[in-house]
């Protein structure tokens, strides 16, 4: 391990670029706190990577996501945030700093904030990567309006496979639900659902397992599925996967407590259980999981982290 004084320091270190990391870097950087942002994917997170975003207060039109991602980078940049492609590894206390392994070596920060977001569970089949918002999509909020009066397939059986189902079904004019085995929903949104399927307007196949997304000149025609045994075609517009999150919290599963999913747990200032180490936006346990919403709780980490280095400084008022 490389020495404490030979070890480059910075007040905050970001741990991911997506919306509520880029936003509480422009809040930190304007204000001239000294502010480094790791992503080991892409800058933008899963926003990035949205087609469309219809749903982005101040953009009536909407918003391609990549321009989003882009002009929120920009922004923060322009205050003086340093973005570094890479991959922290590990954050370990040290008492006045954390001290985070990372791919370009060791990084002290005075205080880090956890903003890695999530990644959309997927089902592996062929198809589905190369059809990445060009049919297959993860948000029906984000994407679901696309469908207006069209087809759709939604694979998943639990709550937010149900929950998003009914919320589709306001755009599409038919929806085919294919899950593996059996409903695992409550029963409040199973009976719910039963009043689309009576109204012929969701279709559900249980027992189907999905296996392949088919499609032509760029756009999805068809899943392809197994039921008793044999092959059925399911014909589609675009596909919904609903089978769960799974938060990109690995590295700090041993020094965080995280709840029974794995997302990280905060307190009302949105510190985690190890002091001067924050998280907000989708990797936060509790969060909404839209845009909007972590774009908000990046600012909230930015003030927070701040008083938090005042507090460092100054001694605390009665």
């Amino acid at each position: 391990m490389a020495q404490t004084q030979d070890t480059p320091k910075h007040d905050v270190i970001v741990v991911g670029a997506g919306p509520a990391a880029l936003t509480a870097a422009i809040y930190t950087t304007r204000e001239d706190i000294d502010t480094l942002l790791f992503e080991r994917g892409v800058v933008g997170g899963l926003a990035a990577v949205t087609d469309e975003i219809d749903n982005y207060p101040g953009f009536p039109q909407g918003v391609s996501g990549l321009k989003l991602a882009d002009d929120l980078r920009a922004q923060a940049e322009r205050f003086g945030a340093v973005i570094e492609l890479g991959e922290v590894t590990s954050i370990k206390d040290e008492g006045d700093y954390k001290r985070l392994e990372t791919t370009s070596g060791d990084m002290l920060a005075k205080a880090v904030l956890i903003a890695t977001g999530s990644d959309y569970k997927k089902i592996g089949v062929p198809g589905e990567q190369e059809f990445y918002a060009r049919g297959v999509h993860y948000c029906a909020t984000c994407d679901g309006a696309f469908y207006r009066d069209k087809r759709l397939v939604i694979i998943g059986g639990g709550n937010s496979a149900i929950q998003e189902t009914i919320f589709l079904t306001r755009f599409a004019s038919h929806i085919d639900l294919l899950v593996r085995s059996s409903i695992k929903a409550s029963d409040v949104l199973q009976h719910e659902l039963d009043e689309y399927v009576k109204s012929g307007k969701v279709t559900v196949h249980l027992g189907t397992k999905t296996d392949e997304i088919v499609g032509e000149n760029n756009s999805v025609v068809k899943v392809v599925g197994t039921k008793d045994g044999e092959k059925v075609d399911f014909p589609t517009d675009g596909v919904f996967v609903f089978v769960g999150l799974m938060p990109n919290s690995q590295f700090v599963a041993n020094h965080l407590d995280l709840d029974e999913v794995g997302f990280i747990k905060t307190d009302q200032d949105l510190m985690t259980s190890l002091k001067g180490v924050f998280a907000a936006g989708d990797i936060r346990s509790g969060a909404t999981m839209q845009i909007a919403s972590a774009a908000g709780e990046g600012a909230t980490a930015a003030l927070k982290i701040r008083e938090y280095l005042e507090g460092r400084t100054h001694a605390p008022q009665n």
